[in-house]
């Protein structure tokens, strides 16, 4: 696709910009969108030399306040740099109204595999697809070992306790972009509001860690960059190996989209992941319960803003598709589930 049929980039307004920065490149510069994302927009930025680098812009349209926050990813990015989380480096930020009309991120392309189709998933060995799942729990271990201090992270957000901060977050983002009435989610709300647990640790919190937001080496399946930092903050560790567990559909399941790729032989089941992390990072996970539901509930959330999203600017639209109100409800009956087993 030509440079100039990019929705949402000035190409020579990029390029300058990058003269400025000092990045080397051999232009013109060619673009393309890249990744399934259905929130911030990813570009892969190529120069006539063959280099590439990657460049983030919020979504178009309508957005609901304190989302899609580039410089804010840049900030956790830059901070990161140097730790034992695999990121991509940071190269440029702007939002000089000369070079666009949002944030602009410029980041490194980092190369290796994302698992983010069905027909990439289904190629790997079960060797590989092991290999690749059980990399991620320890790669969360090692997000919720990050030095607040050293990294100068300790006000990327409040400290108050992350169960009642993330239900007052996402109650409000449900009612700024739900498209219909849904009792079963009101009712599972005020579930996981009365049994908040109580929080015992503050660490960084990634916010939508899963398969789909990581590339992997192709040698060794183990992650090689974590990305889609932008609801990243400071909170109870255990709400993303909840949110993970609530992307990880087993067989038979149907909260998933079209992409049911831990299904498939290889990849670990819930219960290993659960072990891996709790051998990785040695904590209690007695809660761990509440938050795979609240994940599950975080997700369906997620989903019905996508889906409002996608009806209000369709040039928004994901090539993984749009999730569908049946694939929403799925999750809050899953999330009802999960609260019964647990006593919510």
């Amino acid at each position: 696709m030509a440079s100039s049929d990019i929705v949402g980039i000035d190409a020579g307004a990029v390029s300058r910009w990058l003269d400025t920065l000092g990045v080397d490149f051999d232009g013109p510069l060619a673009f393309g969108r890249i990744g399934l994302g259905q929130s911030n927009l990813t570009y892969l930025v190529r120069d006539q030399a063959g280099r590439r680098r990657v460049l983030r812009r919020p979504p178009l349209g309508r957005l609901l306040a304190s989302a899609h926050d580039v410089a804010r990813e840049a900030r956790i990015l830059t901070a990161l740099e140097g730790t034992a989380v695999p990121t991509p480096r940071v190269l440029g930020l702007t939002d000089d109204p000369a070079v666009t009309d949002v944030p602009l991120l410029l980041m490194e392309f980092v190369d290796g595999q994302v698992v983010d189709r069905m027909s990439i998933a289904r190629s790997l060995t079960p060797e590989r697809s092991r290999a690749i799942g059980m990399s991620l729990p320890q790669t969360l271990a090692k997000i919720h070992s990050v030095d607040l201090e050293e990294t100068g992270l300790t006000g990327l957000s409040g400290h108050k306790p992350y169960a009642q901060r993330q239900l007052k977050r996402w109650s409000a983002q449900w009612e700024r972009s739900r498209t219909r009435e849904l009792p079963a989610l009101e009712d599972l709300t005020r579930r996981l509001v009365a049994a908040a647990p109580q929080q015992r640790e503050l660490t960084l919190v990634h916010g939508d860690f899963y398969l789909r937001n990581v590339i992997t080496y192709y040698d060794t399946g183990e992650v090689t960059a974590v990305l889609d930092w932008e609801l990243s903050m400071l909170g109870d560790p255990l709400a993303d190996l909840g949110s993970l567990l609530a992307y990880w559909p087993a067989e038979g399941e149907n909260t998933s989209d079209d992409f049911a790729a831990t299904a498939l032989d290889g990849f670990p089941n819930r219960e290993e992941l659960v072990a891996a992390y709790s051998a990785a990072s040695g904590r209690d996970l007695t809660a761990l319960d509440y938050w795979h539901a609240m994940g599950l509930w975080k997700v369906a959330i997620i989903a019905e803003g996508v889906m409002r999203r996608a009806m209000d600017e369709p040039r928004d639209r994901a090539a993984s598709g749009t999730p569908t109100a049946e694939r929403i409800d799925a999750l809050v009956a899953k999330a009802h589930e999960v609260a019964d087993t647990a006593g919510i």
